[in-house]
């Protein structure tokens, strides 16, 4: 099975940029495009945060149109700071799971042998996250259903530092308690993060987690503690998961735009055997 992780997307109305300069709507529609054409094709689509700039009703709309043209999979998505929780609830009610908690966009699905935790942990107004009493109950009695099955857990705001200051000001809040969560279940595998810009990786108790890049412009590596916030225009990139029938998964790096090749490796004669 093969899961695509697309983030930060930051779309806009119709004809404007995001941060005066990025043409994020244009760099999404060219990701799509770049998911559709993938062989084998993928059987999943997660879309983890900040799927707008602002979480305005004209830049869902934007979002909405895309996700028509280009996919025709289980399309799994959650909020990140920018959104705003209510239109992205309307704009989105049809895609699986968005309404389905009262308050929070946090729902469980299966796929294949894995169990997905889309986890909301949006404050509206505010850049960091946060996971409340209700949230962190939501967690733990959902994990508690099915203890045996792997699980991955997905979120936008990183429950760990990574390094870039004006990033880490602005992750989950309560981390702390997010890992004593996982500590009590130890079938959470993978924990699968945006919010950074940047494709990052550590471990958190018994789980690999990882930031996926985003599809638009990413955020400066710049791991001096006093470093300005900022970003640059590398390329964009999102992650591909793949799960196998155990639920095991390894997870990949994919660009976007096209590079030359691929090219044959084609050894000279002279070359020794090994």
């Amino acid at each position: 099975m093969l899961l695509a992780q697309v983030s930060d997307l930051h779309l806009r109305p119709v004809g404007l940029p995001a941060d005066r300069v990025v043409e994020t709507n244009m760099l999404a529609e060219r990701a799509f495009r770049a998911i559709a054409r993938m062989r084998p094709t993928v059987d999943a689509v997660i879309l983890s945060g900040d799927l707008t700039e602002s979480g305005l009703l004209p830049e869902y709309e934007v979002l909405v149109a895309m996700l028509g043209r280009h996919l025709h999979c289980p399309v799994l998505a959650i909020p990140g700071n920018h959104d705003q929780r209510e239109n992205f609830r309307s704009s989105l009610a049809h895609l699986p799971g968005v309404t389905e908690d009262a308050e929070f966009v946090q729902y469980s699905r299966d796929l294949g042998p894995l169990r997905l935790l889309m986890l909301d942990t949006v404050v509206p107004g505010a850049a960091h996250g946060e996971l409340c009493i209700k949230r962190r109950e939501w967690l733990e009695r959902t994990l508690k259903k099915t203890p045996a099955k792997p699980t991955v857990v997905v979120m936008h705001h990183p429950p760990f530092d990574c390094g870039i200051a004006h990033m880490d000001r602005i992750k989950l809040a309560q981390s702390e308690e997010f890992v004593a969560i996982l500590r009590r279940h130890p079938e959470v595998r993978r924990i699968l993060c945006g919010h950074v810009h940047r494709p990052t990786t550590t471990r958190i108790a018994q789980a690999v987690a990882t930031i996926a890049p985003s599809i638009a412009h990413q955020v400066a590596l710049d791991l001096d503690p006093a470093g300005p916030s900022a970003f640059v225009m590398e390329p964009a990139a999102f992650q591909l998961h793949r799960v196998d029938d155990g639920g095991e998964v390894v997870s990949h790096i994919a660009y976007v735009e096209d590079f030359p090749g691929p090219f044959p490796f084609i050894s000279p004669s002279d070359h020794a055997e090994s």
